[in-house]
Formats: C-alpha cells, structure tokens, sequence
C-alpha cells in the first residue's frame, strides 16, 4: 500500500494539490506545535526576537541561490529533457542535467555561506540595528550554525523538483514535515542542553532530514549523484538566463523582509517575535491551499504552455479551487483570531498583551490572503511561459511600496502597520501580475471566476455571521480562562461557520463544491467509479 502510494504517478491536478495539502496541513499543525513551544518557553520577547532575526540571511540565500534555479527554470527544463517520463531510466540527459545544476548550486552554497559567515557580524548590523551588542552577539553566532541549513535544503529543493517533474508528490509533500519535525526536536531536546543555540542546531538537523527523506525516492527513479561541472551546457546556461531575472525578483522580496526585520528590531521588544507568530499563523492557509495548488499545477501549465485555450482553462479551473478555500478561510481567521491566537500561543511567558498585539497584526495580514494565495499561481503561469522579468519588475514595484509603506505605519501602528503594509504589497502584487497576464494572453475565464467568486463571497458572509452568533451562544455556557473553553468557543464557532459555507455553496450550486467533494467521493474505497466521469481532470 505505503509503496503504491510512493511509486504512483498522480496525474490529477487536484489529487495532486489534496495530497500536498494534506502533508502541509501536517506540517503547518507542527509549524504551530512549534510555536507554541517557542512563545511558551521564551514569550514575545528579546529571545524570540534574536532567533527570528538569525534566519534572516541564510533563509536569504536559500531564496536567492535554490528557489531561483527551482521555480524559474529547473522543472520546465528537467521536465522537457524526460523522454520517456514512464520509464525512469531512459531519460540520459535529464540525470546529466539535474547533476550539473546539484554541482553548480552546491559550490555556490558553499562558497556563499562561507562567506556570510565570515561577514555575520557587520551584516548583522544592518539587519538588525535596533539590538544591543549583546543581542547581536547572540543572533551572529546563532545565525553562523543556521549557515548548514541552505545547503541541505538546496540539494532537496532539487531532489524535490525531480519527483514533482516524475509526478511522485506523496515523497515530495513529507520533505516540510521533517523539517518542522527537526526544528521540535531542536526546541524540546537541544535547548535544554545547549541554550538558545539549541534552536539553530534543530534548523540546521530539520534540513538535513528534508534532504534525506527525499533521496531514496530520486535514487529510485533513476538519480545517481555524480559531480561534473560544465557551465557551457545549453540548458544549464538557459537555468542561469531564467535564473537571473527570477533570482534578482526574490532578491527584492529578501530585502523587504530584511528591511520588516530591520524596522521592527527598532520597535518594542518582542515585534519581530509576534511580526513572525502572525505571518506563521496566516500562512497556514496559503501554504495548505495557494501553494499547494501552484505546485501542483505547474508541471500541467508548463505543459501546456504553448496551447493557449488549455494553459488559461488550467489556470482558470486552479485559481477558483484556491479561491473556495481561501475565502472562508479569511472570514474565520478574522472573525475567530482571538481565539486562534490564545490557543496556539497563550501558554507560559506569551501573556495577554502579547495576545493583543498579535491578534491586530494578525487580522490585517489576513486582509491580503486571497492576493498571497494566488500569487503563487500566478507568477508560475509566467515562469511555464519561460519569462521570469514581468514577475521581477512588478515584484519590484510592490516591495518599494511596501518599504515605504511599513516606513510610515510602523511609526504610527507599531507591528502592525508592517503587516498592513504587506497587505497593501501584496494586493498591488496580484492586481499588477494579473493585467499584464491578461494582457500577454487576452483574457483569463474572468466571467466564470468573477460568477465563482461572487458565489464564494456571499457563502463567506455567511459563514462569518454564523461564526460570530455561535461564539454569542457559546460563551455564557463554558469558563473562558481555561484553555479548553477558549477552544471549545473557537471549534464550535468555526464548525458552524464552515458548515453554513458548504451549505450556502451547495445552495448556489457552486461548481468548485461539488468538484471538490465529487473528487473524494470518487476516491473512497467504496465509491462506484464511472468511466465516463472525468469532470475533475478538466483536459489536464
């Protein structure tokens, strides 16, 4: 059974994205497990602050070095070199061409994150000028252990372009559960033997062990690591053409980030800790829903790059399943985020303040969702079109936007005007990349996704009016100063509102709802199966 499921080919776009989705709710619930490990054990405090900013720039080099071979050109180009993509063995090129760029992007992690290390402590400056010497003290040395991690997660990223390229998404989808796993392991086990440094070894074995778990399966399928270096290959120097515009538009967005840690480390102890517990909790739809859907679909949309009526439908039919989830999703996260905040978080040193300031930045980060949702899949329709400059350029014009927006609101609002201002970034983001891609393509299903949407909006009223009369009626009957009251008022609340969505899109005969369910009700093991049926592939 377990092998089946590892060695199956999964065509279906929403299987796919279910099966990714799942292992990322897994990964996310462990992501909050963590969390609540790190505000229970420290607080929103200087603590949490230093670990918080000692990511800064190894997650900056991963970004810049892997994520920009991997999503602007390694699967488009691996994929096309696969002649025979069912038979594993068959495909010479392709295994040459995933051992140059393992090669190439190994020297340069390497040498990059020597590098860095050299240079932590004048960096560290710049990124976080609000701390003291002790504090930055204690962020460089954390910050040089965290220098391990990019090169494990760079080897995996590729590991893991491979599988999505050969369809294996079941291997693929557990790599972030190892990695949540290794970063608890460094909180419950490493940190009462080595201190705060215990955090940075956890990341550090977290990444390794998203390597690792991936291995097996590319050796499977036919990958043999063997170093060669040859920068004059055709296709490794077409990564590096589309790797430069992509890289130089995730280079803008570390910056931001860089500049958000910068700001908030000038603000009250403990504001980089609740920017990053708000922007972790907020992300737990996008990473279920958005990217898990992207990823999903982009080996379909790179296939069908070059038949414009297919690539649009594929796009058409993604954007609206992102979309039934997000919604509601918004509307419960706002109308239940005191709620959220005080279960996941309210323990030990995270005190009632603490909550306040979260719940207000978390409730204007949920006010872009729907835009940081489907800017995955929006950006990954230019990078399947080969053009990763348009991405580059209109990323360039919302991060100067967001800097100087986070700039004047975090004078005003304190955290939480820079998670406004990342709302306000990202809304600009969706709304640029969408005109310039119905102006490259000449139209997108807007009539269906706007009559979708319309649909998905009023079930979403619903829903949170719903929510908010069942905290009303639940509230009198339970002790909200317990935790399992806080819970037990959160659950019922959410359940309802949930329930009155589904309900509301079954009245309104939404197609996205009875896609969705008719998808799993087709995959129970007692479901009668019709040949004819194949509504859920939608030509992908």
């Amino acid at each position: 059974m377990i092998k089946r499921l590892i060695d199956k080919q999964i065509n279906s776009v929403t299987y796919a994205a279910v099966l990714v989705a799942l292992s990322s709710l897994i990964s996310r619930f462990l992501g909050i497990f963590r969390d609540r490990i790190l505000a229970g054990e420290f607080g929103a405090g200087d603590t949490l602050d230093i670990y918080y900013a000692a990511f800064r720039i190894p997650d900056l080099i991963f970004n810049l070095l892997v994520l920009g071979a991997l999503s602007a050109g390694f699967i488009p180009i691996f994929a096309g070199l696969l002649k025979n993509p069912d038979d594993s063995k068959d495909n010479p090129q392709a295994w040459e061409f995933s051992n140059l760029v393992v090669t190439a992007l190994g020297i340069g992690l390497i040498v990059v994150s020597t590098l860095a290390m050299i240079f932590t402590a004048p960096i560290m400056k710049v990124i976080a000028p609000g701390f003291d010497p002790e504090r930055r003290a204690l962020t460089i040395g954390l910050t040089r252990v965290m220098f391990l991690s990019p090169f494990f997660l760079g080897i995996s990223s590729i590991l893991g372009g491979i599988l999505q390229s050969f369809k294996r998404f079941f291997i693929y989808s557990l790599a972030p559960i190892m990695y949540n796993l290794g970063i608890i392991i460094g909180a419950l086990y490493f940190v009462p033997r080595w201190g705060l440094r215990g955090l940075a070894w956890g990341v550090v074995l977290g990444a390794a062990v998203h390597m690792l778990v991936q291995l097996p399966a590319a050796a499977a399928l036919g990958f043999r690591l063997r170093p060669k270096l040859n920068f004059k290959d055709l296709y490794l120097r077409r990564l590096g053409r589309l790797m430069v515009p992509r890289t130089m538009s995730l280079a803008i967005a570390q910056i931001d980030l860089s500049v958000s840690t910068s700001i908030a480390s000038t603000l009250l102890a403990g504001s980089l800790a609740i920017f990053n517990f708000a922007n972790n909790l907020q992300s737990f739809a996008i990473g279920i829903f958005g990217i898990s859907f992207a990823t999903a679909v982009f080996p379909a949309l790179s296939a069908t790059a070059r038949d414009p009526v297919k690539f649009v439908e594929n796009f058409s039919y993604t954007l609206r399943q992102i979309l039934f989830f997000i919604v509601p999703s918004t509307v419960l996260l706002l109308v239940l985020r005191a709620q959220i905040i005080r279960v996941v978080l309210g323990t030990g040193q995270f005190n009632w303040e603490d909550t306040v300031l979260t719940v207000r930045t978390l409730g204007f980060f949920a006010l872009s969702l729907f835009a940081q949702a489907t800017i995955p899949l929006l950006t990954r329709m230019f990078y399947a079109r080969e053009n990763s400059k348009t991405p580059f350029y209109i990323g360039l014009v919302s991060v100067a936007a967001d800097i100087a927006l986070a700039l004047w609101l975090s004078k005003k609002m304190g955290v939480a005007g820079l998670a406004l201002a990342f709302s306000i970034a990202n809304i600009i983001n969706f709304i640029l990349l969408w005109l310039v891609l119905r102006i490259d393509l000449g139209h997108l299903d807007e009539e269906k996704i706007i009559f979708s949407v319309a649909k998905f909006s009023i079930a979403g009223l619903a829903a949170g009016l719903a929510a908010q009369q069942m905290k009303s009626v639940v509230w009198p009957l339970i002790d909200m100063s317990r935790l399992w009251g806080v819970f037990a008022q959160g659950a019922a609340a959410g359940l309802i509102g949930l329930l009155v969505y589904f309900a509301v899109c079954a009245l309104l005969r939404s197609e996205e709802f009875f896609q969705f369910f008719g998808g799993i009700r087709r995959r129970l093991p007692f479901a009668k199966v019709r040949a004819e049926d194949h509504i859920e592939a939608r030509g992908i």
